[in-house]
């Protein structure tokens, strides 16, 4: 089974995900529009990381996230309309299915006005270890968010 997403109408959805998706409001900042009036593709990518980090935290233990880091491998990104500002949007992450030492997450960034998908993104990353800064094995009950 790939660890990258199949496409269907609603956007990227993940292969399987073992556990419920997390949802992260973002209020548009006058910094995030570029040239062209709308959100800039990099801050997109900052939201992705804003999502995962949060998601992260609302499921380990200050102890976990002081003994692991993550380190991103490979993002897959598809910009489907744009964000302009006073937008409301969601940024809403679930896990994939972990392979080997590479865990997937994919991201949907939605407008909740219309509920239009406007961007959708997958991020493979490896855990480190924080103390040797080496890729390591996760314990069970972290494992288990990966479907491992």
């Amino acid at each position: 089974m790939s660890v990258w997403a199949t496409r269907q109408n609603s956007g990227m959805q993940a292969v399987h995900s073992p556990i419920p998706h997390f949802d992260l409001p973002i209020v548009i900042k006058p910094s995030d529009i570029d040239e062209q009036g709308h959100v800039n593709n990099v801050v997109y990518l900052s939201w992705v990381q804003d999502v995962a980090v949060a998601h992260w935290n609302s499921l380990t233990s200050a102890e976990h996230r002081s003994k692991y880091a993550w380190v991103a491998l490979r993002h897959e990104i598809d910009y489907k309309a744009e964000a302009v500002l006073g937008d409301s949007i969601v940024a809403r992450t679930w896990t994939g299915v972990a392979q080997g030492m590479r865990y997937p997450r994919h991201t949907e960034i939605i407008r909740l006005g219309d509920g239009k998908v406007l961007c959708n993104a997958v991020t493979l990353y490896c855990p480190l270890e924080r103390s040797t800064g080496r890729p390591t094995r996760l314990p069970t009950e972290i494992a288990a968010f990966f479907g491992k």
